[in-house]
């Protein structure tokens, strides 16, 4: 195929027969914890938007080892949502704490 060409029909079937769905989810969880990251920081945050991610790994960690990812990889993954859950518990903690007047 030329570089300028797009791929057939059967190309892209065929390109779809070799991904797998767990990978395919792997690929999403790995993006979802990095803009979950990206939202708890204080210049881009949305609580709401982390919450969505700690519960989207949470809920699709044992789907990936039933899918037979490599437990390492899970294990990984898992590390991320609880490293993102105290982030969220942080910045909750300073979205609700009183703010100091350092007016003088």
């Amino acid at each position: 195929m030329a570089e300028n060409e797009l791929p057939t029909e059967e190309e892209l079937r065929e390109a779809l027969d070799r991904v797998g769905v767990a990978d395919v989810l792997l690929q999403a969880l790995t993006a979802t914890a990095s803009l979950g990251f990206r939202r708890v920081s204080p210049e881009a945050r949305d609580l709401a938007q982390v919450r969505v991610a700690i519960e989207a790994l949470r809920a699709l960690e044992p789907v990936l080892r039933e899918g037979g990812v490599d437990e390492a990889v899970v294990r990984d993954l898992e590390r991320a949502r609880m490293n993102l859950q105290l982030a969220y518990a942080k910045a909750v903690e300073e979205e609700n704490a009183p703010k100091s007047d350092d007016d003088g």
